[in-house]
C-alpha cells in the first residue's frame, strides 16, 4: 500500500478493526518515511459472474445498476430503502452462489421483476415496461390484465 501524500511503499498498521458489517477491516496506517497517518479498507474479493447482454456483450455484474432500476421502478412507492436494499443483497448473493461464470441479463430482469412482483404491483409494472420495452399502451394493458388474471390469491396490500 502506497503512502497517499509520499508515495513510499512501506507503512505500518497502528490500528485494525471490524467495520460495521464484520465484512470489511479498517486498517490505520503510518508511513515509515513521512510519518503521515492514513485509513485503509479490506474487503473479500467476491466473484460474481458476468453478464451476457441481448447484444451479446459481456460486462462485469454490477450491483449498482439492479439498484437503481428497482429505485426508479419503486419511486414514490410506499416501499422502503431497506426492503430494496434486501432484495438486491438477496439477488447479489443467488448470483455470486450459483458458482456460473455468466448470468444473462434476461435471467437478471427475470429475478428483479419477481421480486418486484412480491413487493409493489406499480413498481413490476413500472420495470416490465422498461425491461420489456413496451412499445404502446395496448402492451401496458396486457400487462396489468395478466397480472390481475394471476393474482386473486395474494392479500390486497394497504
Amino acid at each position: 500500500m502506497r503512502c497517499p501524500r509520499c508515495g513510499h511503499a512501506d507503512n505500518r498498521v497502528v490500528d485494525s478493526r471490524a467495520g460495521r458489517d464484520g465484512d470489511v477491516i479498517r486498517r490505520r496506517r503510518e508511513c515509515l518515511s513521512c510519518r503521515r497517518r492514513f485509513t485503509t479498507y479490506e474487503r473479500v474479493e467476491e466473484e460474481l459472474p458476468l453478464v451476457v447482454k441481448r447484444d451479446g456483450r459481456r460486462e462485469p455484474f454490477e450491483r449498482q445498476k439492479i439498484l437503481t432500476g428497482i429505485l426508479k421502478a419503486c419511486e414514490k412507492r410506499p416501499v422502503s430503502y431497506a426492503a430494496i436494499e434486501q432484495v438486491v443483497d438477496g439477488l447479489e448473493a443467488e448470483f455470486q452462489s450459483s458458482g456460473e461464470k455468466e448470468v444473462s441479463s434476461v435471467q437478471i430482469g427475470e429475478r428483479v421483476m419477481a421480486e418486484l412482483l412480491k413487493m409493489d404491483d406499480v413498481a413490476y409494472v413500472r420495470f416490465a415496461s422498461v425491461y420489456r420495452q413496451f412499445k404502446d399502451i395496448s402492451q401496458f394493458v396486457e400487462e396489468i390484465k395478466t397480472l390481475i388474471s394471476e393474482t386473486p390469491e395474494r392479500p390486497s396490500k394497504p
